[in-house]
């Protein structure tokens, strides 16, 4: 029979990241399991994941926005509880995570921990510990603490290497184009603050538009394109 493996034999456990309409396997012996359908005798993938075959069947492992915390990331999250030692932070992860009063620059007394943050607020913060207890997070570094202006945007987490680009090569466009403070939370939330709203609506535009095609080569070429594309229109738009 002509089966045709399109997954590269290299090493059995290594797997491949399929998008979506990406042909998998070839060949009449293999059948579609999870987020696969069959179109003729090849069995393509219908979402975006992880391939993984066994015994014939031939699924996608969803990589869904679940995000993974890991020592020295950058997140952000909205305070959801106060206790005697410190904030509750929710940061879109399977684990709550937690800043202790140690962590916070200055001197905090336990009375006054909601007038530093308050229940509702958000925050960007560093993750200094992931343990079997959770996330310990900390916001002595600068650039970091209580977010009081500016904008906030939600990406799937799986998405972030995209937005920050070979060695911050897109951040540092999109900061250089628009005048903004980007600030990446590697869990998928971003904080843009820039002198105007227009500013910061453009940034999350820019950000729509990378998302939108992260599966695309030559981005970062594109992205500084729509820029000039933008500020044309706008400068237009504005006689």
């Amino acid at each position: 029979s002509k089966n045709k493996n399109k997954m590269t034999k290299s090493n059995a456990n290594e797997r491949n990241i399929v998008i979506p309409g990406e042909v998998m396997f070839e060949g009449e012996d293999y059948l579609p399991g999870e987020g696969t359908e069959k179109r003729e005798d090849k069995i393509v993938a219908i979402k975006y994941g992880l391939a993984e075959e066994s015994n014939k069947l031939v699924k996608v492992i969803a990589l869904s926005g679940v995000y993974q915390p890991r020592r020295g990331n950058v997140v952000i999250g909205k305070v959801e509880n106060i206790t005697f030692y410190g904030w509750q932070i929710d940061i879109d992860s399977a684990e709550g995570a937690f800043l202790p009063l140690q962590e916070v620059p200055g001197f905090v007394s336990k009375e006054e921990l909601a007038e530093v943050m308050d229940i509702g607020d958000m925050v960007a913060a560093k993750i200094i510990g992931v343990s079997g207890r959770g996330v310990d997070l900390t916001i002595k570094l600068r650039g970091l603490g209580r977010i009081d202006d500016g904008l906030i945007i939600k990406v799937n987490s799986n998405k972030v290497p995209r937005v920050i680009g070979k060695e911050g090569s897109m951040i540092s466009l999109i900061k250089e184009e628009s005048n903004c403070n980007v600030t990446v939370g590697q869990n998928g939330l971003i904080w843009i603050k820039g002198e105007t709203i227009e500013e910061e609506l453009l940034v999350k535009r820019a950000i729509e538009f990378i998302t939108e095609r992260s599966f695309s080569s030559g981005l970062t070429e594109e992205v500084k394109k729509w820029f000039e594309k933008e500020k044309k229109e706008n400068k237009e738009g504005k006689k």
